[in-house]
């Protein structure tokens, strides 16, 4: 598995930060808002760090089946066509999520809808463990809240597709998962500074052109390994 796959997925978590802000932040806000009121700093980042820890390892599972998968598919085939055409269409996921990140096209959102149907039976699970009286589930709690339908989710599980095996699309799905953390963990007043940063329409529109670039770069392989 090429290293830029990493750096990549590293890259796509960073640079969505404030996506996920938008979608899982309220729920980390919340987490230390429904704590005990004896609770010390010290064990609000005990619930902040489970809650991510669980966050993470959703992902990394994901990542791990989905890598299994199509490389047991490649195998039974007996060739690597299919990951071939699965990483030229991670190739467009890449360019369509660098579009998305660049502002200049919105249309990975609507990626978001196919699992809607899916969280609808995850979301009840997750809120029995409300409120969080003990540091101890915000594990569960963050592990059930990674399975949340998210567009960045989605596009990096398309390279741990084609990593070839189930460690090196848990190791995608990590990395990708370790770009969120800064702004998850930040929560509160540095996390308003963070999103103001990666907002920042230089720092953005340079990132999502290396993720084009890079995405364009991949596509161009596949498609001389298909012809």
């Amino acid at each position: 598995m090429p290293n830029l796959d990493l750096y990549a997925a590293f890259l796509i978590g960073l640079m969505g930060a404030g996506h996920c802000v938008g979608m899982c932040g309220g729920v980390a806000a919340a987490i230390t808002i429904g704590m005990p009121e004896n609770t010390t700093n010290t064990k609000r980042w005990v619930y902040l760090l489970n809650y991510n820890i669980g966050r993470l390892s959703s992902y990394t599972i994901a990542g791990a089946l989905i890598g299994a998968a199509l490389a047991g598919l490649s195998t039974l085939n007996g060739t690597t066509n299919p990951l071939v055409y699965m990483r030229l269409f991670a190739a467009i996921m890449m360019i369509v999520l660098g579009l998305y990140i660049g502002q200049w096209w919105f249309g990975l959102t609507s990626i978001e809808r196919i699992g809607q149907k899916f969280w609808r039976h995850i979301s009840p699970l997750a809120t029995t463990l409300l409120p969080l009286k003990s540091p101890v589930k915000a594990l569960p709690f963050g592990f059930l809240w990674g399975w949340l339908p998210c567009g960045l989710v989605y596009s990096t599980l398309t390279w741990a597709a084609v990593s070839g095996s189930a460690l090196n699309g848990a190791t995608v799905m990590l990395a990708f998962g370790l770009g969120t953390l800064p702004a998850m963990l930040a929560i509160g007043g540095f996390a308003d500074k963070l999103k103001t940063w990666l907002k920042n329409r230089v720092f953005r529109r340079i990132s999502a052109l290396l993720l084009i670039a890079y995405g364009l770069q991949t596509g161009y392989i596949a498609i001389n390994q298909i012809l």
